[in-house]
């Protein structure tokens, strides 16, 4: 089994060719990971185009929810957008922010804070800042973000626990954040766990639902709500290279599920009284 710093190099080798692909490369295959389908859609990913602020050429098409639609971003916000690739996400959290505001995108990958610093430079986008980092340890300072947004980037990290803390950390006391992520229902076979393409992909990285929700709830967050829950189908076509005939049917006919949640959150506005004035 591969260390938590292997699965961290595998991502960032796996993203770092993304970065180079385009969109209908990337829509091809699951969650960009490349196990192509001839049935040539996007797995995971919602439809941006309607959302203001939308850019095509910085939309890759590897998310699995539209978070920043449900984020209650305000003009003036600080923003934070965890896994920010080519800047899709971080862009239409601008368009809702306003010049006064600022967004922050950090990306593990130096290929995708490349490619999302010239899409900025070109649009001219100067209120937004993308910044390399481990979201398990984010280059952002304790008590700065109104808002956190993320886009099927959790699934990915091994210690899921951590980015949750720092989440916490960086948000301001009474900020939130609005998160989608891939989330399992059921126990996924360990062909598709295991397989490398598959964790890269968004699926064999996601944890149980209800794991899911404790996590943020135990991370010290209130007011946790589902903002949207949609199943995930996978085609047999890529299900076919990690299971057998036999174990692809009791697959598909399980109560297993892989579904995208868009969730939401509060870090509570945390009060103590000192000689009878109350001070945050």
């Amino acid at each position: 089994m591969e260390t938590a710093e292997q699965l961290k190099e595998l991502v960032k080798q796996k993203y770092s060719e993304i970065a180079l692909q385009d969109k209908e490369t990337n829509q091809s295959s699951c969650c960009g990971s490349g196990c192509c389908s001839t049935e040539v859609y996007n797995i995971m990913s919602d439809d941006y185009s309607e959302l203001e602020g939308y850019n095509p050429d910085a939309d890759l098409g590897l998310g699995c929810g539209l978070p920043t639609q449900f984020a209650k971003i305000k003009k003036g916000d600080v923003v934070v957008d965890l896994g920010s690739g080519a800047g899709n996400d971080a862009f239409i959290a601008r368009h809702e922010t306003g010049e006064t505001g600022k967004v922050i995108g950090i990306d593990f990958t130096p290929a995708m804070i490349e490619r999302a610093r010239i899409n900025a430079d070109t649009r001219g986008f100067y209120n937004v800042e993308f910044r390399q980092g481990d979201i398990e340890k984010m280059p952002v300072t304790s008590n700065v973000a109104d808002v956190v947004v993320s886009n099927c980037v959790l699934n990915l990290v091994p210690n899921k626990y951590a980015v949750m803390q720092e989440i916490f950390r960086v948000l301001k006391p009474g900020g939130h954040f609005s998160i989608s992520d891939i989330v399992l229902e059921g126990l996924l076979p360990e062909q598709i766990k295991e397989a490398a393409e598959m964790y890269a992909g968004c699926v064999s990285g996601a944890v149980q639902k209800q794991i899911y929700l404790e996590l943020v709830e135990v991370s010290g967050f209130k007011n946790i709500t589902i903002q949207k829950d949609k199943s995930i189908i996978i085609p047999d076509d890529i299900l076919q290279k990690y299971l057998s005939e036999n174990q692809l049917s009791a697959f598909t006919q399980s109560d297993t599920g892989i579904r995208s949640i868009t969730l939401y959150a509060e870090k509570p506005i945390e009060q103590a009284c000192c000689d009878g004035d109350c001070c945050k």
